[in-house]
């Protein structure tokens, strides 16, 4: 109530700036250009020169719930004459305008808030303007619209609008959205910064339409921006924060799905904001284990030497340590882990000065060596293990090493993998690294060892839940059996400092979840229980699935590529010579790529013009002949990296990738256009139209149910029925469209594409 009625003062205070009434909005014509930053920059009629969008900041205070929105559009006038502008904003219910600047002398900017039935009179009146269904996305959001202002020629302008809107909240967690388009072909760079501030603890901010870095400067106050690369990343920003709770703080998102038998569900947790101020903590105990071959000679021994001191550096007193090192044999700095002091910290210095590169590399018995060793009671045993090259000396079979790691490994030690160059097992260093709640990274040829192993040991300070474990339990405190399944990652990871937790899965039913996480909380044993029902469970929740999907196939990858391990096929073997278990795990990857249009270095060719996905014999026989040559084939040098690296960032995705990057196997950054994922559902460029995944394995050459014209009623009346559904963006895409409705076949035909070539070419 307090907030409502801060809201409400702010809205009798605004200045002229938005005190036209609405009425003579809906008659005024349009000024010759129409922006709209979310989307495009519209020319309401004929003209040689447009007015082009070069870019948009975004600075957002969100304070109790109250989020105050800075936006500040750049626009560029490349022609040789004046041309007059005004701007569309679809903006979030209840939003208010606090204020419209921009450069020049006109006269003095005005703007008004138009509700959701004339903001839906206005874009219809747009789109029947200027041929371009772009703008029914915005259909269900109210509109800020602005006088008319100039564009000088050859000249920049600059606009800046802010308005205030009231943050829906679900229980702990307060929810902050900007719409925007998902279209690819939209490009205009979003540099969106986010600075949170609570009379609460804050535990964390997650995003997951875009990739965010999040700094925080208390427990009170966080930064959030959009990384660099994730600025061109089409969609809505979504951003989420959770308020703190006495110590792990959770919150479930929820995507119905009646063919899963429930839907899907996202649950982020985070920590305490202040962790530092509990005085019982978890001690760590870190083994290194460090690669000595012949190959580690000169600047890599250097290096890595300095990297081990900056690790023991970083230990706290009452903290342990030992330090490994092997070529063709295994030595240790001690026969058990030390406690770290003054003089261990001398003795390790001195060790690590007289360790020097020669022979082979042992990987089996230095991993064998670090994991049989007893830690210190009461403390979390981590090993980093380093290594540059492929093992050669004593068991050097891939399949055997790595299921030592299982069955030589007594005390759950998680091992952290570093592979220094290119030359190196990648399958194996992912496999012994993710079998123990760790991750591996690569120290590529020109990057500072030193540099990637301090900040993996950064993010390993402070543990704070240790070993956890998820259970669902009935209101009556038993075990709520058959209720989630297909849960991503399977094994939790442990969480540190600042760390969160998302975890995807499906649910069944509808009856509310609770779910039992257990663990070693600040060394000490202890359960925490959330109840979560699913009232809020809704289709505008489409990232969930996506997400899910995403890492479900990561998973499958990395299964088939495991599979290459010591025996696996050679490239020049057939495809169809693959163990059926395999196949199966291949049919899985393209039917979740097909259905989701999440498309991978393996199954990039699902988007090409002359793939006909009705025929699945030929669809799968190309995705095996892919896996083989690459996923068996590989698994050293660059093109093994990029496997690994696309794979990590499947596994443990955590935002939207709608543009379908990753990493060739130059490691140079591949885009895919001829998919084009909207709101829950994705479309295929083919035969000159867009077709629904959901249709696009039939014949989508064959005559359609029913035909909708762009612009006409039946146009107008699907439109709606789709944002009701929060889909309304599926029928925003230039060009025809062959949809599903309800299990019809509705083709939809939409403005054509300005180029007719435009969405046949991958960035």
């Amino acid at each position: 109530m307090i907030l409502f009625s801060v809201l409400t003062a702010l809205s009798l205070r605004l200045p002229a700036v938005a005190a036209q009434n609405i009425e003579s909005t809906a008659h005024r014509a349009w000024a010759s250009h129409i922006v709209v930053p979310q989307a495009r920059s519209f020319s309401a009629r004929p003209q040689p020169a447009s007015v082009q969008i070069t870019g948009v900041n975004v600075d957002v205070i969100l304070v109790e719930q109250v989020a105050t929105t800075i936006m500040e559009i750049a626009l560029s006038n490349p022609g040789n004459q004046r041309l007059e502008a005004e701007m569309v904003v679809p903006v979030p219910e209840g939003a208010v305008v606090k204020g419209l600047d921009f450069q020049g002398t006109a006269n003095a900017p005005t703007a008004q808030i138009l509700r959701k039935d004339e903001a839906r009179r206005i874009y219809d009146s747009i789109v029947a303007q200027v041929k371009d269904p772009a703008l029914i996305e915005f259909i269900g959001f109210n509109l800020i619209r602005s006088s008319v202002f100039p564009v000088e020629a050859q000249s920049t302008q600059k606009i800046r609008l802010t308005y205030e809107n009231l943050l829906p909240a679900d229980a702990n967690r307060v929810d902050y959205y900007v719409p925007r388009s998902e279209s690819l072909d939209y490009r205009v760079p979003w540099n969106i910064s986010v600075s949170i501030k609570s009379r609460k603890p804050i535990s964390t901010v997650y995003s997951p339409s875009h990739e965010i870095e999040v700094v925080r400067n208390s427990a009170n106050l966080m930064i959030a921006r959009v990384v660099q690369s994730a600025t061109t990343e089409p969609g809505p920003f979504r951003l989420s924060y959770l308020l703190d709770k006495s110590g792990v703080t959770a919150s479930l998102m929820a995507y119905p799905d009646p063919k899963v038998g429930g839907g899907y569900f996202l649950l982020l947790a985070g920590l305490p904001a202040s962790p530092k101020v509990f005085e019982s903590k978890i001690r760590r105990e870190v083994s290194l284990v460090i690669d000595r071959s012949g190959s580690m000679n000169g600047e890599k021994i250097k290096q890595v030497r300095e990297a081990a001191m900056q690790v023991l550096g970083g230990l706290e007193d009452g903290e342990a340590f030992n330090i490994i090192v092997y070529n063709e044999a295994v030595e240790s700095f001690s026969i058990q882990p030390v406690i770290k002091d003054e003089a261990s910290m001398t003795a390790a210095s001195r060790y690590l000065k007289s360790v020097y590169p020669r022979g082979g590399t042992n990987i089996h018995d230095a991993l064998v060596e670090s994991l049989k060793q007893k830690p210190i009671e009461d403390t979390l045993p981590i090993v980093l293990f380093l290594t540059d090259g492929l093992p050669t000396i004593g068991e050097t079979a891939e399949r055997v090493i790595r299921e030592t790691v299982v069955k030589s490994n007594p005390y759950n030690k998680r091992v952290f993998t570093f592979g220094v160059g290119v030359d190196v097992n990648t399958p194996l260093l992912e496999n012994i690294a993710s079998q123990t709640r760790g991750t591996t990274t690569v120290v590529l040829p020109r990057e500072d060892v030193e540099v990637k192993v301090g900040q993996v040991f950064k993010r390993l300070s402070g543990p704070v839940l240790a070993a956890p474990a998820l259970s669902m339990q009935a209101k009556n405190g038993t075990p709520d059996l058959g209720r989630i399944r297909d849960l991503i990652p399977n094994k939790l990871p442990d969480l540190f400092e600042d760390d969160q937790l998302i975890l995807l899965g499906q649910y069944i039913g509808n009856e509310p979840l609770q779910f039992k996480l257990e663990g070693k909380y600040f060394g000490k044993k202890r359960t925490f229980e959330f109840d979560f029902g699913l009232e809020h469970s809704t289709t505008r929740n489409g990232f969930v699935p996506r997400l899910w999907a995403s890492r479900q196939i990561g998973i499958l990858l990395d299964a088939i590529r495991m599979a290459g391990a010591n025996g696996g096929l050679p490239p020049t073997i057939p495809a169809n010579n693959l163990d059926p278990k395999i196949m199966e795990l291949v049919d899985e990857v393209v039917r979740l790529s097909t259905e989701f249009g999440i498309l991978t270095e393996y199954t990039a060719f699902l988007a090409r013009e002359g793939t006909d996905l009705s025929q699945k014999a030929d669809i799968l026989k190309e995705a095996e002949r892919n896996f083989v040559q690459r996923s068996y084939g590989s698994r050293s040098g660059i093109g093994s990296w990029n496997q690994e690296f696309n794979r990590q960032l499947q596994k443990g995705q955590k935002s939207l990738n709608i543009s379908n990057g990753y990493l060739d196997q130059n490691l140079k950054r591949v885009e895919i256009t001829k998919v084009q994922q909207v709101n829950d559902w994705c479309f295929y460029r083919k035969n000159g139209r867009w077709v629904d995944s959901r249709v696009v394995d039939k014949d989508d050459k064959g005559k359609p149910e029913q035909v909708i014209e762009f612009g006409s009623k039946e146009f107008n009346d699907l439109a709606e029925r789709l944002a009701q559904q929060g889909r309304q963006g599926s029928v925003s895409l230039r060009g025809d469209i062959l949809l599903s409705i309800e299990g019809k076949s509705v083709l939809v035909r939409n403005a054509p594409f300005t180029n007719p070539q435009e969405a046949d070419v991958d960035r």
